[in-house]
């Protein structure tokens, strides 16, 4: 018998595939085609909210996860639900999922494919598209780290190319040699705006050549070559682990969800696209060559009507989710078990420099596969030297330099979580977190909440005025951070706190911004311990007691409090410095606000919206009836930080906290 076959639009070559395989085939890639067909009528009848079609496009997600072992990862796109239904997941949780019931994967909190499952292995998208590139190079980062000889693929559209989180996932995957397969699905329009106005080269393929990676061209209608391709790939880069860059050509049938259409779309171009259905020509193909007769087919067909009914009623039965605040609120974060870890009385005088490089270096020994990021944090230490020899004692596998992408490395250190490695992330200025903003705020941050998945992640934030450095390098934004929801921000003033809560941050599951005042590092000295030792979140710290004004502060603000009270020794108050912003120590405050009030908050942060707005709003909400004084809050300038020290000095609030106190104790 041959192994080439014509159909009616393209040629299947199915050497050493049999015919068990090409059934298989067959019913994977019929499947998704018959659960949409069922769900656009759903659409149509309000039973679902919305659909995004992979109608024309089925051969690459079933072609490409039937490539995959079941134990390794894909990130699959909105049109993908071939990667969903190959991996064998119950369609009643898929429209359980759709609809927004219990039994879907996110509680209803988030629909149509935003979910992963560790269960089956997928990791689903978020609307912005370009962060599970990132992502996909984490899981397969972890991979190697493991030595499990894994592939992980993940799936983008050619709209997706145009985003900057592409070049830096592809250019990472490159330089780390990392098992990633990137699938472009090429479907010749970015919702409406065709390809060439999305990039300017003649494939996408072709981008390959820039980040030093392989890259194939493949027919993504036929799901014999997007099989036997994957599968060939696939299993040479588990025999020698790097990047390839797959475009798959191919059409979508229908709008990019249904009520965008297809009216930009000339006919004739959908005409020749529907010629090369990749179901109708590979059904065709099986019964013109005797690998299915009308009897069988017939039966295929019936057992997946059959189940997507039967799998129909289960959901539509299944009562509508019942809001509940309390599980809302517990799911925001993964459930932290702290626990304290004392140390014994040996104590040495440390910087705060210091006690933040030993404290990281500790965690490095207790948590032996922990893996730490950054620009230069290798051989060179990192541009504060934190990480200085850090390489000679752990490695440059748990030790990495990377390029300039901070969001990228974002994604990697998600990806990481997603495969159970915790990592640090080092962001050389905390300015420089813009660059990672998405990954930080929707990824990080949300997915707990959305299916259940850690994000095992600590991003160290070299932060803070006072030496002038300029607009790009002396921000202290926590206030961004605070503000989002699965977020938890850290910000200690003094090298015992700075070494104890940065062990608790790296033990807690959750996401932590964990902020580094610059000014600090060496200038702060204190009594630090040399052991190992833990400090819980969500405790502030009572650095004084006094009965006339409480002093709330945070960071490099405390020592100008105690600075301005060194002066002002008639002054009797109680100075809480914050240490942890979220969660933050609300009972602290308020027995001290009962107890004195009057309440001044010092911040470093310019005024409007920042930590101080809110906290003075909760002592107003909760102590209003003991307060003898307006709530004062003293903050930055409303401007960008400045460069030359006589407007820096101008813009920090820490010349006019004596007088604005002193005015708060008259009133």
């Amino acid at each position: 018998m041959g192994t080439e076959f014509t159909s009616t639009a393209m040629e299947y070559n199915i050497e050493n595939l049999d015919k068990d395989v090409l059934i298989q085939l067959y019913k994977n890639i019929l499947k998704p085609r018959m659960v949409e067909e069922k769900m656009l009528i759903l659409l149509r009848q309000g039973k679902i909210s919305k659909w995004f079609s992979g109608i024309g496009q089925e051969a690459i997600a079933v072609g490409v996860t039937m490539a995959l072992n079941n134990d390794e990862y894909i990130l699959p796109m909105h049109r993908n639900l071939g990667v969903f239904t190959s991996r064998g997941i119950p369609l009643h949780r898929l429209f359980g999922q759709w609809q927004g019931k219990a039994s879907g994967f996110t509680k209803g909190r988030d629909r149509s494919f935003h979910f992963g499952t560790q269960a089956y292995k997928i990791v689903g998208m978020i609307s912005h598209l370009g962060p599970q590139l990132g992502v996909a190079d984490g899981i397969a980062l972890a991979s190697k780290l493991k030595n499990k000889n894994n592939v992980t693929a993940v799936f983008t559209g050619e709209g997706g190319t145009s985003e900057g989180d592409f070049h830096e996932a592809l250019n990472v995957a490159s330089v780390w040699q990392l098992p990633v397969l990137f699938c472009v699905e090429n479907n010749g329009y970015g919702l409406s705006t065709p390809t060439s106005e999305q990039y300017n080269c003649e494939n996408i393929a072709d981008k390959g050549l820039g980040y030093g990676m392989e890259s194939h061209i493949i027919d993504g209608n036929n799901i014999v070559e997007v099989y036997k391709k994957v599968s060939e790939l696939a299993k040479s880069v588990r025999e020698n682990p790097r990047p390839i860059l797959l475009e798959f050509k191919t059409f979508r049938m229908r709008g990019h969800e249904e009520a965008s259409g297809v009216k930009y779309v000339p006919k004739e171009l959908m005409d020749a696209w529907a010629i090369k259905d990749p179901v109708l020509n590979f059904e065709t193909f099986l019964r013109e060559n005797n690998f299915l007769n009308n009897s069988e087919n017939t039966t295929i067909k019936a057992e997946i009507i059959a189940e997507i009914n039967k799998d129909l009623e289960i959901a539509f039965a299944e009562e509508a989710i019942v809001s509940n605040e309390t599980n809302e609120l517990n799911d925001v974060f993964q459930e932290f078990d702290y626990q304290i870890i004392n140390y014994d009385n040996k104590l040495e005088e440390a910087r705060f420099i210091d006690a933040i490089s030993n404290g990281l270096k500790q965690s490095m020994e207790q948590h032996d596969d922990l893996v730490i990021m950054g620009q230069d944090i290798a051989e060179y230490g990192g541009a504060f030297k934190i990480t200085q020899g850090f390489v000679e004692q752990f490695g440059k596998e748990r030790v990495r330099n990377t390029p300039i992408c901070e969001s990228a490395i974002v994604e990697t250190a998600m990806g990481l979580s997603i495969a159970g490695i915790k990592s640090v992330v080092e962001m050389q200025f905390a300015d420089f977190v813009t660059s990672g903003f998405n990954p930080v705020v929707n990824y990080l941050a949300k997915s707990h909440y959305r299916w259940g998945q850690q994000a095992d992640v600590v991003i160290r934030m070299p932060c803070g005025g006072g030496v002038s450095a300029g607009p790009f390098h002396s921000q202290t934004n926590e206030a961004w951070f605070t503000k989002t929801p699965g977020l938890k921000v850290v910000y200690p003033a003094f090298p015992y706190d700075a070494k104890g809560l940065l062990a608790t941050a790296i033990n807690d599951p959750n996401p932590v911004l964990f902020f580094e005042h610059k000014g600090l590092y060496r200038s702060t000295r204190q009594e630090v311990p040399t052991d190992y030792y833990t400090l819980p979140f969500g405790k502030a710290s009572v650095i004084k007691e006094g009965n006339d004004v409480t002093i709330i502060s945070y960071g490099a603000a405390v020592h100008w409090v105690l600075e301005t009270l060194e002066n002002n020794s008639d002054i009797s108050a109680d100075v809480i410095d914050l240490r942890t912003l979220q969660p933050l120590d609300t009972e602290t405050l308020y027995t001290s606000v009962r107890k004195t009030g009057k309440v001044i908050i010092l911040q470093e942060d310019s005024l409007f919206g920042g930590m101080a707005s809110d906290i003075s709003a909760l002592i107003i909400e909760h102590c209003f009836e003991f307060l003898d004084a307006p709530v004062k809050r003293v903050a930055s300038m409303e401007t960008p930080i400045p460069f030359a020290s006589q407007l820096e000095a101008q813009y920090l609030p820490k010349n006019k906290f004596e007088q604005e106190l002193k005015l708060l104790l008259e009133y």
